[in-house]
């Protein structure tokens, strides 16, 4: 069973690391390029701060409360593994995620986002989709089986 975890995490990270270093080498920053016009766009933009542009130019910050939710997650991980499938795939979707951008925030100093769907006004990438739908799952768990045991 970790083997699963291991390589749908492996997989998300190597698709986020990859994605990111193509739009960095490929592209310039600011640059756009539509991909259904009026609608969807890689465009490259460095996000100094978290989701919607909170905590603007605050890296540190931002990187030591990521360290802090890995190593809380790591000494959880036996009654993480103890929950049920939502909360495990959750929590490891979560995570890899959070590793993702982390790595960006270590290495740049900004995380590297390059999706732009017009309607959805901040830019992102796939760690922050990673992150987005584990907390979904989490959220689910909580929302809909925690109250079936109630």
């Amino acid at each position: 069973m970790l083997l699963n975890y291991v390589l749908l995490a492996g997989f998300i990270l190597i698709c986020d690391r990859l994605s990111k270093f193509l739009v960095m080498n490929r592209m310039i920053e600011g640059e756009s390029i539509p991909i259904i016009p009026s609608f969807l766009y890689l465009t490259y933009v460095r996000n100094q701060g978290a989701a919607f542009g909170f905590l603007q130019g605050q890296v540190i910050f931002l990187s030591a409360i990521a360290v802090v939710c890995l190593l809380f997650i790591l000494t959880q991980w036996k009654k993480i593994m103890e929950r049920g499938p939502f909360v495990r795939w959750g929590v490891v979707i979560s995570l890899v995620g959070a590793i993702g951008n982390l790595i960006d925030r270590l290495r740049w100093g900004a995380v590297i986002d390059f999706v732009d769907v017009i309607i959805f006004p901040p830019i992102f990438n796939i760690a922050d989709v990673a992150i987005v739908f584990g907390v979904a799952l989490l959220f689910w768990e909580v929302l809909v089986n925690d109250r079936k045991a109630s």
